[in-house]
C-alpha cells in the first residue's frame, strides 16, 4: 500500500525467520517430511497486518521467481471462507483445472501437486485457525507461506508469530502526513505526535483521522487531537473514535448508506449495490463511495469495486442493529438482490446476443434502465468475473432464511444461466457445482422435493459431463426418488432418461436399454411426443451398439415416425440417417441407400449442410460396395462442395471409415 510506513523491525525479523533454524532440530526431535517455511504476521484488526504482510512479499518476491498466490480465509463480515473455496483460487492463481464437486483433501492434494518443484510464495490472509491453514501448506520446502490472523495459530509446527502493536510514533506521524500534507504536520508536529498517540499508532485509526483531516483542510490537527481525547470512554479504543469522528462528519443520506454497507455481500460494495441498499442514483451511489475511500472508510479495488475493510465491519454491524428497523434492512436486503438478479438478467443477455441475435441483446434488455445495460459483452464478462465472490456470496444471502421464495430461485437461476452462458457448462462447473450444493443444502433440510430433484438433477449433469459417472448414477438414482415424492412427472422422466444415459456410458447396455424404456413407457403414458421420439431413438442407439439390428431399426422407424408428426425436419433427418447406417451394419445395402436418399433430402430441407455431407459420404460408401464407383465419387464431390472450408471435414470423412 501506498501508506505503508515503518515496521523496520517486523520486516528484519521476518526475513530472519525465513532461513532460522526449525524448532525440530534444535531439540533434537527428528524432522517430519519436509514443507514449506510458514511465517505469521499475528495482530489485531486495523493493526496493519495485512499491509505488512504485502510489504514483506514484496521485498522477498524476488527470491520466489514462481510468483505469488493469495488467497483470503475470511470475510470481511467475521464469516469463514470454506477452505475448499480457497484451495480452488490457488490453483486457479496457478492455472490448474479444479473437478467440480473434489473434496477438500483432494483438492489440497492437487495443490501439492502443482507447487511441486516450484518457488512460490502463498499469502493467506485473515485466517482463523490452523486446520484452514494446513489445508494449504506445500510439501515443498522451497515454497514460502505467509499468513495474517489474529492470534496465534496453535498446531502449525514451527511458526513463531511476528505480533503487530501500535506504529511507533515517527512513524504514526509520518503516515498522517501522507494524507493530510507535510506541511500541516510541520506546522504544529507536537499537535501530530498528540493526535499519532490518541490513534494508539494503529494504522487503521490513523487511516480515518487522516482521511477526515485531508477533507477538512481547515481543521487544526491539535484540535482533532483533542476531540479525540474528551471522548468518553465508552466509545471504545482508538479506532471506534477515529470512526465515530468521520461517521458523525458525514451528512445524513451518506450516514444510511454507511450504516447499510455490512448488507453487501463479501464485504464487496460497487455503485450499483450501494444504490440498491440505500435507494438512490447509481451515480450518486458512486460519488459516495468515493468520498467513503478517501476518508479510509472503504479500500478501492479493481473495476469499480470496493472492500469493506474488515477492522470497521462490527463498527459498521453495531450501527445497522442499532439505527435501522429490521422492516428497513429487509427491505434493503431485496432492493439489492433484484437488483442482482436484473444485472445478471443483463449480463446472460450480451452473452446469449452475440452468439445468437435473435434470442438475446436488445429485445432482453427492452424492460431494463440504460444503467443496467452493458456495453458489450466483453464489458459483461469483466463484470461476472470481478464481481463472482460477491454473486455466490449474494446467492447465499438469498437462502440464508432456510427458504428458496420467489427472489432466491430467480437469483440462482441467472447466476446460474449467466455463468453458463459466457464460460460455458464445463469451464463454470466448479462455480455450477457450490450454486445447485446450496440450493440442495436447503431443500433437504425443508423437505422440498422437487427443488431436491432439480438440484440432483443439475448436480448429476456436471458429475456426468466432467467423467464422473459412477457419483452421476446415484444422484440421477437420488433425484428419481425425489421427483417421485414430489409428484413431479417431469423430474421423474428426466431422471428415468438420465440413469440409462450413465449405464450406457459405463457400457452396461442391458440396464441401459430398461431405464430407457421406463423412460419411454413414463412419456407414453404423459403423451410426450417429443420424449418419445427422443427414447425411441436412445434405445435404437443401444440394440446398435449390442448388434440387435431388429430392435435398433424398429426404434429408430418409430422416432422417425415421431419426429414427422412433430414436424420436426432436422430429427427426423437424423433419425432416417441413423436407420441407414443400422441397415448398412445388418448388410442391407439397397435398403441403405434407399433410406439415406431420403434423409439427404430431409436434411436439405433443414438446412443442415453438415449432415448433408455426411450422408453423401455414406451414400458414397454405399455405392463403392454395391459397385458404383462412378456414383460414389459425384456425392463424395457433392459433400466435399458442402463441407468447403469446414475445418470439421475430416471428422464427417473418417466417421464413414
Amino acid at each position: 500500500m501506498t501508506d505503508f510506513v515503518g515496521r523496520r523491525r517486523e520486516l528484519k525479523e521476518l526475513r530472519e525467520d525465513i532461513a532460522r533454524t526449525g524448532l525440530d532440530t534444535l531439540s533434537g526431535r527428528k524432522a517430519k517430511a519436509p514443507r514449506a517455511r510458514v511465517l505469521l504476521v499475528a495482530g489485531r484488526p486495523g493493526s496493519g497486518r495485512t499491509a505488512l504482510a504485502e510489504a514483506f512479499v514484496r521485498e522477498v518476491a524476488e527470491q520466489y521467481p514462481d510468483g505469488v498466490l493469495r488467497t483470503r480465509l475470511t470475510s470481511p463480515g467475521g464469516q469463514g471462507v470454506p477452505t475448499e473455496r480457497a484451495v480452488r483460487d490457488l490453483l486457479e492463481g496457478l492455472g490448474r483445472p479444479t473437478p467440480p464437486g473434489a473434496g477438500e483433501d483432494d483438492l489440497s492434494s492437487a495443490l501439492r501437486t502443482a507447487l511441486t518443484g516450484r518457488r512460490a510464495i502463498v499469502l493467506v490472509d485473515d485466517a482463523a485457525d490452523p486446520q484452514q491453514v494446513d489445508a494449504l501448506l506445500p510439501d515443498t520446502p522451497e515454497c514460502l507461506v505467509v499468513v495474517t490472523a489474529e492470534g496465534p495459530l496453535t498446531g502449525i509446527p514451527d511458526v513463531r508469530p511476528c505480533t503487530l502493536g501500535g506504529l511507533d510514533t515517527p512513524s504514526a506521524v509520518q503516515m498522517l502526513a501522507h494524507n493530510i500534507g507535510d506541511i500541516r504536520v510541520t506546522v504544529d508536529p507536537r499537535a501530530a505526535e498528540a493526535l499519532a498517540e490518541e490513534c494508539g499508532g494503529q494504522p487503521a485509526a490513523l487511516r480515518l483521522v487522516g482521511g477526515w483531516l485531508a477533507a477538512h483542510p481547515k481543521a487544526s490537527v491539535a484540535d482533532v487531537a483533542k476531540q479525540l481525547h474528551d471522548m468518553p470512554a465508552s466509545t471504545g479504543g482508538p479506532l471506534a473514535r477515529g470512526f465515530r469522528l468521520v461517521y458523525e462528519s458525514l451528512p445524513q443520506p451518506a450516514q444510511r448508506t454507511l450504516r447499510l454497507l455490512p448488507l453487501a455481500p463479501a464485504g464487496i460494495v460497487d455503485a450499483h449495490t450501494a444504490s440498491a441498499l440505500a435507494g438512490c442514483s447509481v451515480a450518486a451511489a458512486q460519488s459516495t463511495l468515493d468520498d467513503f475511500a478517501g476518508l479510509g472508510l472503504l479500500h478501492p479495488a479493481q473495476d469499480g469495486l470496493f472492500q469493506v475493510p474488515g477492522s470497521l465491519a462490527p463498527l459498521l454491524q453495531a450501527l445497522l442493529e442499532a439505527k435501522e428497523r429490521p422492516a428497513e434492512v429487509q427491505l434493503a436486503r431485496a432492493r439489492m438482490l433484484e437488483r442482482t438478479v436484473r444485472l445478471l438478467l443483463s449480463c446472460r443477455a450480451m452473452a446469449e446476443g452475440e452468439e445468437d441475435p435473435g434470442i438475446g441483446g436488445p429485445e432482453k434488455l427492452g424492460g431494463l434502465p440504460r444503467a443496467l445495460r452493458f456495453p458489450d459483452r466483453r464489458a459483461a464478462a469483466t463484470w461476472l468475473d470481478t464481481r463472482l465472490p460477491a454473486l455466490t456470496a449474494a446467492a447465499s444471502l438469498a437462502v440464508a432464511d432456510g427458504e428458496l421464495d420467489t427472489l432466491a430461485r430467480r437469483l440462482v437461476a441467472a447466476l446460474v444461466r449467466a455463468l453458463a452462458a459466457h464460460r460455458g457448462t464445463a469451464e463454470a462447473a466448479p462455480e455450477l457445482y457450490g450454486l445447485h450444493r446450496l440450493v440442495l443444502d436447503v431443500a433437504e433440510r425443508r423437505d422440498l422435493y422437487r427443488e431436491q430433484a432439480a438440484a440432483l438433477l443439475n448436480l448429476a449433469d456436471l458429475d456426468a459431463e466432467t467423467g464422473r459417472t459412477q457419483e452421476a448414477l446415484e444422484r440421477y438414482r437420488a433425484a428419481l426418488d425425489a421427483g417421485r415424492a414430489a409428484n413431479d412427472p417431469y423430474a421423474a422422466g428426466r431422471a428415468m432418461e438420465s440413469v440409462g444415459g450413465a449405464y450406457q456410458e459405463l457400457a452396461d447396455w442391458h440396464r441401459a436399454s430398461d431405464w430407457f424404456g421406463r423412460a419411454l413407457s413414463h412419456a407414453l403414458a404423459r403423451g410426450e411426443r417429443a420424449d418419445e421420439a427422443r427414447l425411441y431413438g436412445r434405445l435404437g442407439n443401444v440394440h446398435t451398439y449390442t448388434g440387435r439390428y431388429g430392435d435398433a431399426l424398429r426404434n429408430w422407424r418409430a422416432a422417425a415416425k415421431g419426429y414427422r408428426k412433430l414436424a420436426d425436419v432436422p430429427g427426423q433427418a437424423k433419425a432416417l440417417s441413423e436407420m441407414a447406417r443400422v441397415q448398412e451394419y445388418a448388410g442391407r445395402p439397397e435398403e441403405s441407400l434407399h433410406t439415406c436418399r431420403e434423409a439427404v433430402e430431409l436434411a436439405r430441407r433443414a438446412g443442415d449442410q453438415r449432415l448433408q455431407a455426411a450422408l453423401q459420404v455414406r451414400l458414397a460408401d454405399t455405392l463403392d460396395r454395391l459397385g458404383d464407383p462412378a456414383a460414389a465419387r459425384l456425392h463424395r464431390s457433392a459433400a466435399d462442395r458442402l463441407l468447403g472450408d469446414d475445418p470439421a471435414a475430416c471428422e464427417i470423412r473418417s466417421s464413414s471409415d
